[in-house]
């Protein structure tokens, strides 16, 4: 014990170092851009007395529409609420009374830790230019993502050209993401694993698994870049691995789900099984709370899907419209295979069905047509019942709230299926072939299917390996599992000191 106190001393103690450094970092960065400005001042008065017929005809730089800037942010928020309260709730309502505020705490608080971290760090690595498997430290501490001195913006691109946005908008949207594929994994490890130990395992995974796969599937150079058909290849060598492979991934099939999933699967063998589980009662305590959840989540999502395609247009209404349609479908078919196999239909099948579905479709969203919706979020509902049923039987792990079953299951389908109902054949909207003129097309679906294949590999290999360290590492520090007899009591009492309900 005296091990652990003194490192969560120098934990504690490393954190107010990178406070402290964030501190003084802005008044030395504003000194320098303070020395920079009257440089920057006279060489811009002298280009201006140089030329001034050129800038009078010089054509203005492209500005973010305000109608895309309204969706991204209302977007942002939107997910946001899929984790807090949505996903906290969806948990929540699933465990046993006695750990209820545990779960609320561990969603809380991660989503908060990791947006911190993707501020100081994580955006930075994910999405500036560095190699095919992590970006660059350009951005750290979101430098020079706004001009303090001239009161100026970065831009960021989308998927038109001509069309940029607000970069600080994108580092909001995406630090939803990142946040709550950390928030997922929670779900497989509830009501035995300490909270600091948490809190240490998120640090880690998120470092070196979120981050890195989010940089090989959507770090690219951005569709502006693309002006000169001799520029595409060296382009295209800047961008993601699995994005140069030419793996689709609308909103988060591979960095999101499948990635949290595989993670949650580790941590539900690495951790152990639940005290009881196996013989002892251990149902929801509040389907309530866990319907309203998925509710929350269904609503939530649109923003996660439909906000991915980074503009208020067509493509967006595609992802949201196929987001609203496959969750319906997959509602439908689970409890439709409860009523069957199981003889009754059940308010847990269905709010199941409905976040199977909405992981499914995920990777799809943009990427697949109408009929591809009515397909992917049809198997959805089937493959994930089986999932949670018959291969986690199969498994023998305590993956306490089926996060593998239907997020790693679900999002393996939907990118899988993404790689076929994306032909236009099969009425999808097909992919840009050539980003120099912007011409769509379609791949022959065995080989977008195998590219896609290819992309799931990496993320389950990339994920698994990366979580069982991470465990690994928390265990050593601070140990992964509160005593026997404080799990009986709860985690509420024991790691927080609170209790949910008071009766």
């Amino acid at each position: 014990m005296l091990f652990k106190g003194n490192t969560m001393k120098r934990l504690f103690s490393l954190l107010a170092l990178v406070g402290a450094l964030g501190f003084c970092a802005a008044p030395v960065m504003a000194q320098d851009k303070a020395a920079e400005a009257p440089a920057a001042t006279a060489a811009a008065a002298a280009t201006a007395a140089a030329a001034p017929a050129a800038t009078a005809t010089a054509t203005p730089a492209p500005t973010p529409n305000k109608g895309d800037t309204a969706w991204m942010l209302t977007s942002t928020a939107l997910v946001l609420l899929m984790s807090v309260p949505a996903l906290a709730l969806f948990y929540g309502g699933l465990v046993r009374s006695k750990n209820m505020l545990s779960v609320l705490m561990q969603v809380f608080v991660t989503f908060s830790l990791i947006t911190v971290l993707w501020c100081i760090y994580g955006y930075s690595l994910a999405f500036t230019e560095g190699n095919s498997i992590i970006g660059g430290l350009d951005r750290l501490f979101l430098k020079g993502t706004f001009d303090a001195a001239k009161g100026e913006f970065s831009m960021a691109a989308t998927f038109s050209k001509g069309t940029p946005m607000y970069e600080m908008v994108f580092v909001a949207f995406q630090a939803t993401f990142a946040a709550i594929t950390c928030c997922l994994i929670l779900g497989s490890v509830v009501e035995r694993m300490k909270f600091s130990a948490v809190l240490i395992f998120m640090v880690i995974w998120f470092t070196f698994s979120y981050l890195p796969l989010a940089h090989m599937v959507w770090f690219w150079m951005g569709p502006d870049a693309y002006t000169d058909p001799k520029l595409v290849d060296e382009l295209n060598a800047k961008a993601g691995m699995l994005w140069q492979w030419g793996a689709l991934d609308f909103a988060g099939g591979t960095v999101v789900h499948i990635n949290a999933g595989v993670a949650g699967l580790v941590g539900a063998f690495v951790v152990g099984k639940r005290v009881g589980y196996g013989r002892e009662a251990m149902s929801p305590h509040s389907l309530t709370m866990t319907m309203v959840g998925a509710a929350m989540l269904w609503f939530g999502w649109f923003g996660f899907n439909a906000g991915s395609a980074l503009e208020a247009n067509g493509s967006a209404s595609l992802a949201f419209m196929n987001t609203f349609l496959a969750t319906a479908c997959a509602v439908l078919t689970w409890i439709f295979g409860e009523w069957i196999f199981k003889g009754k239909p059940s308010m847990l099948g269905a709010a199941s069905g409905a976040v199977a579905g909405l992981v499914a479709i995920t990777p799809a969203a943009g990427n697949v047509g109408i009929p591809g919706a009515f397909v992917i979020g049809s198997l959805a509902g089937l493959v994930c019942l089986w999932g949670v049923n018959g291969l986690k039987k199969m498994l023998g792990a305590d993956d306490a709230l089926d996060v593998f079953g239907v997020h790693a299951l679900g999002g393996i389908l939907g990118a899988l299926l993404t790689g076929i109902f994306n032909n236009q054949d099969l009425g999808g909207p097909g992919l840009v072939t050539d980003w120099v003129t912007a011409k769509v097309g379609s791949n022959p679906i065995m080989d977008q299917l195998l590219i896609q294949a290819k992309a799931v590999g990496v993320t389950v290999i990339w994920t698994a390996v990366v979580a069982y360290i991470a465990f690994k590492i928390a265990d050593v520090i601070v140990g992964l599992r509160v005593a026997e007899e404080a799990e009986r009591e709860g985690l509420d009492l024991n790691e927080h000191g609170e209790a949910a309900y008071h009766m």
